[in-house]
């Protein structure tokens, strides 16, 4: 009779701990999708601005469709991975101090954040300036470069549109608020559509029409952020603007800068594939091929990206509240998440092959050098669907430094060494390189998996404290109200 009674205590213990794991996860998943979604939602659009206007340039010529690439994936992404690397602190220090209740904090590291791009984004002026020489002196054919010099110029407004736009989604995010972002970034990618045919189609006016069509999408959304910050949309978060801004400056650029290297490291290797690229036979086929891979690519890679934010608010806001093994769970939830969509997408893009070509060329050789490196493709998105949110889980404890040696190993020691024997020793030519640069993405998500398994998560939260109050403020308005 006991035994009888015990095991059916058992039985209703295991099945009472069933249905509170279930609602664990389905608590948990809400709170990933409140972030993930609008997130995923906003990268899809933005980065939407720059595949239209790669297909609308990709249709005035193949030079043109080149040197845009090459602009966009060796100059852009640099100044992209420098700012937004920088910017990524201020995820860290928002989401950790908003877990801590410590509301009035965000808005002050906000216009900190702020000072330090701007003082960045005008560092980066010249080598947009003087991208054509630049370009040329990487050993990129001449006349594209000098495309791609004209091109360089007309993304000087949107190299500093990126401060607004990375500093005020960080912010937001932090809280829970970014559906507002999602809003404007559809409204700015349906008005990039309309004006981008009206200006390279209607009226031809070529690379300039294309060119102000995306200055005109990248701003509008910063806009739009700005008046909902500053304008009510986050009482408690915003307390206007202060001079506090100016205080503990330098702690703040260490970790931007900490920050920026890690996120850099991991953009600047897609940037290495395409100059490699561009040294091999017939370049303007293969820089053509490897950039609508790269682009197809980045559309799932805004994916991982919205993981990748979900992922670093959700940590920061645990290790801010002190919860070790909420930020645990967080992790393992996002992470099983982001692969099976992952690995939906492996299954779709194997079958397409190099019929999505089409889409950003009218040149059959182009479309079939696609379709040869599909598979390639398929495998990078695979393993896109889980470093991402590694990183993000690394942005939301403070890792950066650390992520920021293990990217250069793995990357830089490991990966474009064997991509450069696979693609230029073996002549496997633009297959090797990929195939070495998957490598180096490999063995990174190994060792950061390994890293994330083994740490301490309640040091961490010591550690998220500490930070929070060596840079804390007391609110002014509070102390007024006491006094």
């Amino acid at each position: 009779m006991e035994r009888g009674e015990m095991k059916e205590k058992l039985l209703v213990r295991g099945g009472e701990e069933e249905v509170e794991f279930k609602e664990n996860i389905w608590r948990e998943s809400k709170k990933i999708w409140v972030v993930a979604g609008p997130a995923i939602f906003t990268r899809f659009s933005t980065f939407g601005i720059v595949i239209i206007s790669q297909a609308f340039i990709g249709h005035i010529g193949s030079t043109e469709l080149a040197a845009y690439a090459l602009v966009f994936t060796v100059l852009l992404r640099f100044a992209n991975g420098i700012l937004l690397g920088m910017a990524s602190a201020l995820e860290t220090l928002c989401g950790q101090s908003y877990g801590a209740k410590q509301y009035h904090m965000l808005g002050i590291y906000l216009q900190r954040s702020w000072i330090v791009l701007l003082i960045c984004a005008i560092l980066l002026l010249p080598l947009f300036i003087l991208a054509a020489p630049i370009l040329t002196a990487l050993g990129q054919d001449p006349h594209i470069a000098k495309v791609a010099g004209n091109i360089s110029l007309w993304l000087i407004p949107v190299v500093f549109s990126f401060i607004i736009s990375f500093t005020c989604q960080m912010f937001l995010q932090a809280q829970s608020k970014n559906m507002i972002i999602a809003y404007l970034a559809a409204f700015s990618l349906s008005l990039h559509l309309l004006l981008s045919w009206l200006l390279t189609v209607k009226y031809k006016l070529g690379i300039p029409g294309a060119m102000a069509s995306t200055i005109l999408a990248y701003w509008i959304p910063n806009l739009g952020q700005l008046m909902f910050v500053t304008c009510g949309g986050c009482r408690e978060t915003w307390k206007g603007f202060s001079v506090l801004a100016f205080k503990d400056l330098c702690p703040v650029i260490k970790l931007s800068l900490s920050s920026g290297a890690m996120l850099c490291l991991e953009l600047w290797y897609n940037t290495v594939l395409i100059l490699l690229t561009g040294h091999m036979q017939n370049a303007e086929v293969s820089i053509d091929a490897l950039s609508i891979c790269l682009s197809i690519n980045g559309w799932e890679m805004m994916i991982s990206l919205g993981f990748l934010a979900a992922a670093s608010v959700r940590v920061s806001n645990e290790l801010g509240r002190g919860s070790s093994k909420a930020a645990k769970f967080s992790i393992v939830t996002i992470v099983a998440t982001s692969f099976m969509i992952g690995f939906v997408l492996f299954l779709l893009f194997l079958f397409l092959r190099g019929r999505l070509a089409y889409i950003f060329t009218s040149n059959p050789k182009v479309a079939n050098a696609v379709a040869d490196l599909s598979p390639l493709l398929a495998f990078s998105i695979l393993m896109n669907s889980i470093q991402p949110v590694l990183s993000g889980v690394a942005v939301g404890a403070g890792w950066q430094s650390i992520v920021a040696y293990v990217n250069i190993a793995c990357y830089y020691f490991i990966g474009i060494p064997v991509g450069v024997v696979l693609g230029y020793v073996l002549n496997m030519q633009i297959k090797g390189v990929w195939v070495g640069m998957l490598f180096g993405t490999l063995t990174q998500t190994i060792v950061l998996l390994i890293i994330t398994c083994n740490t301490d998560w309640e040091k961490q939260v010591s550690l998220a404290h500490n930070r929070i109050k060596k840079w804390y403020v007391a609110d002014s308005q509070q102390n007024t109200q006491d006094g």
